[in-house]
């Protein structure tokens, strides 16, 4: 039987020192598609994964306006 996990978005904080760490979900509207997976940081740019792509992309962070974490 699959396990449903819930997602909680938060406003991202763009000002931040660190508005994302590895593993966190980032989308442009919280719960709207796609949600991607950042794999690593690069400066204000992230690289990115989903279940689309087969290999990361790199996008900066300022094109996401919500941070999702798995609750």
């Amino acid at each position: 039987m699959a396990t449903s996990h819930a997602i909680d978005w938060v406003l991202l904080d763009h000002n931040a020192a660190h508005p994302v760490d590895i593993g966190d979900m980032v989308s442009v509207d919280a719960g709207g598609m796609p949600i991607y997976r950042v794999v690593a940081l690069e400066g204000r740019s992230v690289w990115l994964d989903d279940e689309r792509h087969t290999s990361a992309q790199v996008i900066p962070l300022d094109r996401f306006r919500w941070r999702g974490e798995q609750a």
